[in-house]
């Protein structure tokens, strides 16, 4: 049976003391007046039956006693404070963490966020976005994920790569198509874009994010059997999304990767001038924590949304 433990007021009132090595540097850590703290003191001493502290002038030492209590005393407050933490976050159950490639959370996961949102409103989630996930490739082994799952405190994992780690499981393949702004297309431009020849008239624009698998003009070209046309010239950006900022501003025609692209394609702030397009090797791939037992019916609900809403991009897509 455990001990009958004095007041906590009192507990704490020392240990405050004992680190400061004040009573007026204590009361003001706790907000109260300096009498308080000599009070709870003194409750303390004749709880325990022994002096806690030495008075010597205007400095105080702890007893031996004191001393020796101290650490354990230390421990439980600490032992307190994660209890009550763990009682706080109990009203926090329903949430879910999701780490994705910020181009995936910006132009693909966050536009369709608000039907999940009115579908399941008891769900709260967090989104946080990794690079790591562009630049590793997915080709790690599994003892990787599960660390990266550890040190990220995330429930589910989306990420563009090959998908070569146990566990993993294909949201969709990844087409990539050019797109550009509406008014090159339009009869008024003076070269406007008809047929793939017609890019020798106008910039290519590059994304070269730092990941395998990205869109190439020179893959697309060939394809095509496009000639005269330099691949490698144009305006090159470090991050898809830039890409697309350009694409939207009317810089040039970019070959994006079309689920990325497909919301402003939809809003018309972009169009596709020859729907020509290439499949990519890599995809993009879901990752869940299965030794994280605290989220398990939220991160099925949240799976088992992802793959609706591919199944529909894809239904889309054949419609389109």
């Amino acid at each position: 049976m455990s001990q009958q433990l004095p007041p906590l007021n009192a507990l704490r009132a020392f240990e405050a003391v004992a680190r400061h090595l004040s009573f007026t540097k204590a009361a003001a850590e706790l907000n109260v007046t300096r009498a308080a703290i000599s009070h709870q003191i003194k409750f303390l001493e004749d709880y325990l039956g022994f002096a806690l502290v030495e008075r010597k002038n205007r400095s105080i030492t702890l007893s031996q006693g004191a001393e020796a209590a101290l650490p354990k005393l230390r421990q439980g407050f600490d032992n307190l404070g994660e209890a009550v933490h763990l009682m706080r976050s109990e009203k926090h159950r329903q949430s879910i963490t999701v780490c994705t490639t910020p181009s995936f959370a910006s132009k693909w996961l966050i536009p369709r966020l608000h039907r999940f949102s009115l579908k399941y409103p008891d769900i709260d989630m967090q989104i946080n976005s990794n690079v790591q996930l562009v630049t590793a490739d997915l080709q790690g082994d599994a003892g990787g994920m599960d660390t990266f799952f550890r040190q990220n405190h995330v429930d589910v994992v989306i990420g563009f790569g090959a998908g070569q780690v146990a566990g993993a499981e294909k949201l969709f393949a990844v087409s990539a198509v050019p797109v550009c702004n509406p008014a090159l297309v339009s009869n008024a431009h003076p070269h406007p874009l008809q047929q793939p020849e017609d890019l020798v008239f106008h910039t290519l624009l590059h994304d070269e994010s730092n990941y395998v698998g990205h869109p190439s003009w020179v893959t697309w070209l060939k394809q095509q059997n496009v000639q005269g046309v330099n691949a490698n010239r144009g305006l090159h950006f470090n991050h898809v999304s830039l890409a697309l900022d350009a694409a939207v501003d009317g810089q040039g025609v970019l070959l994006a990767i079309k689920p990325l692209a497909q919301s402003d394609i939809d809003a018309g702030r972009l169009c596709i001038p020859f729907n020509l397009p290439i499949q990519l090797e890599h995809a993009y791939f879901i990752f869940r924590h299965e030794k994280n037992n605290n989220n398990q019916v939220d991160t099925d609900i949240f799976i088992n949304w992802l793959r609706e809403e591919a199944h529909s991009q894809g239904r889309e897509s054949l419609n389109g």
